[in-house]
């Protein structure tokens, strides 16, 4: 088994008697969170009918999530370091009931707009559950875990969008924050009564500057990137956010990497096994949302396009439905390839699996089975890479900085998204045919989305080579012993295994084969 996926010896005092419940309840709370994303999909062409406002506007109801989640992802992370991951899950998921009782109460556009931005501070709960896995599992099975913990983004948005298409179609659209709501009580008392509190802390004092300035940075960023084609790509607004942005992280950098206590620590990132995983995160990000854009588009358009298969968009959610499934699946192959490999070789096959579902899209587009077979092979693909990407990164960590580094790389994936819809915006805005006097994206400018999305794909293939490789751990006897045995802070410290007790385990992820 990789050192990647070593559990920390700390940890072993709050190792639960329930593996198989506090794994469910996790990944339950990770679909609830991911089903929250793709909620008002279905909703958005008549939301300005419903909140009694302009096309433009509403939008802000996309773009409130978006960025609340970015700025919260990587706080939230280092809060739950330090005072308690299972706590700050816990409030994630409050937030996230907040917010979905607001919009299910809105009739106007304001208090839709704060109840999605408190929907989007709830995104940290998928790496706060993975961090929480690493505490109190034993190593066995942490591989599987983490990897079903982080197929659940992908399995709640294929789930999500039929359910939610469904539902906007014979019920009143408030239905769909009601019913996220009550998914997120749910969550919070079997989180509240199955999931135990980690003993892994960081303790110190809270970068407030740092957050601060890492989350003015991101809002600058991310409001150039999502809404520069509404402003213009080279508009003052735009074009100051830019460079606001940029001026604002450099200095955010240079800070954290004066400050005692940082946010971030920005020297344990630079480390190879993290920075290269990071960048591979942006690319995968990249490439799974491009088919997010591609794939309903095709479905939805008029088929006298020549192309379009004139869906509604209840099919589009059953035909990407069974993705999900097939990423859930793939969870277990995917953890079963790092025990056997290490979790560096699983990102790279999964890579090349998402690379090859964007290169046969571009020939087989024309039949709905054509595109349920694209989504789930990349579906595998991603199943594989998501499983691999927080053993990777937890195997180079310290255990009181998990919390934050898997935030910091659910951030890289995520502003991997934002990249792929500004750039496959522009594309298919450029390459057009006229339909009736409407410009719709055309053939060729969806074949050439598929094709970026299979080069980001084969540039994570890339990045994830240059990933040093960890030394094989041999596996211990007591590693072995099951959930509910008994307590490991029973027996003497000196008692636990060399290979489960690293000193700290950056020294021993970057150690050579």
């Amino acid at each position: 088994m990789s050192d990647a996926l070593a559990r920390p010896a700390e940890a072993g005092s709050s190792a639960p008697p329930r593996s198989n419940a506090v794994v469910a309840v996790l990944a339950f709370a990770g679909i609830v969170v991911s089903l929250m994303q793709t909620l008002v999909i279905p909703i958005i062409p008549e939301l300005p009918k419903y909140l009694n406002a302009s096309a433009s506007n509403t939008a802000w109801a996309v773009t409130a999530t978006l960025l609340a989640a970015a700025v919260a992802t990587p706080v939230v992370g280092r809060l739950g370091d330090m005072f308690g991951k299972r706590r700050m899950l816990l409030t994630s998921i409050v937030l996230l009931v907040s917010g979905s009782i607001v919009c299910a109460l809105a009739d106007s556009l304001v208090p839709m707009v704060i109840g999605r931005a408190l929907q989007g501070l709830a995104a940290a709960v998928v790496p706060l559950g993975i961090s929480i896995m690493r505490d109190v599992l034993p190593s066995d099975r942490l591989a599987g875990s983490t990897a079903l913990m982080s197929a659940s983004l992908g399995v709640g948005g294929a789930l999500g969008l039929p359910s939610a298409a469904f539902i906007a179609d014979h019920y009143n659209w408030h239905s769909l924050f009601w019913i996220s709501a009550v998914l997120g009580v749910l969550s919070f008392l079997l989180v509240l009564v199955l999931v135990p509190e980690s003993k892994v802390r960081t303790g110190g004092r809270f970068d407030l500057v740092g957050s601060l300035g890492l989350s003015a940075g991101l809002v600058s960023l991310l409001l150039a990137i999502s809404k520069g084609s509404d402003w213009g790509w080279t508009s003052a607004t735009t074009l100051v956010l830019g460079s606001a942005a940029v001026v604002i992280l450099l200095s955010w950098g240079w800070y954290e990497l004066r400050s005692p206590q940082p946010l971030v620590d920005l020297r344990t990132t630079a480390k190879p096994q993290v920075l290269f995983t990071n960048l591979a995160s942006i690319a995968l990000g990249f490439s799974m949302f491009a088919m997010s854009l591609v794939l309903p588009q095709l479905l939805q358009l008029p088929t006298q396009t020549g192309y379009g298969l004139g869906k509604s968009m209840l099919t589009v959610g059953l035909v990407l439905a069974p993705q999900g499934l097939v990423m859930m699946a793939m969870s277990a192959v995917s953890a079963g390839v790092t025990k056997a490999k290490g979790p560096k070789v699983t990102l790279m096959i999964g890579a090349l699996i998402v690379a090859s579902g964007y290169a046969l899209n571009i020939l087989l587009m024309s039949e709905v089975w054509h595109l349920i077979l694209v989504s789930c092979i990349i579906g595998a693909g991603v199943g594989f890479t998501y499983g691999a990407l927080p053993a990777l990164i937890m195997g180079a960590v310290d255990p009181s900085q998990t919390g934050a580094a898997n935030s910091l790389n659910t951030l890289m994936r995520s502003l991997g998204t934002s990249f792929a819809s500004a750039i496959a915006g522009v594309i298919l805005a450029q390459m057009t045919t006229d339909f009736g006097g409407y410009a719709l994206p055309s053939e060729n400018g969806f074949k050439v989305v598929m094709a970026i999305g299979a080069g980001a794909a084969l540039l994570a293939f890339f990045l994830a080579s240059l990933i040093p490789k960890a030394r094989a751990a041999v596996e211990a006897p007591a590693d072995e012993a099951p959930a509910d045995s008994a307590p490991a802070d029973s027996a003497p410290a000196d008692s636990a295994p060399a290979d489960s007790a690293p000193t700290s385990a950056p020294e021993v992820s970057e150690a050579k084969a």
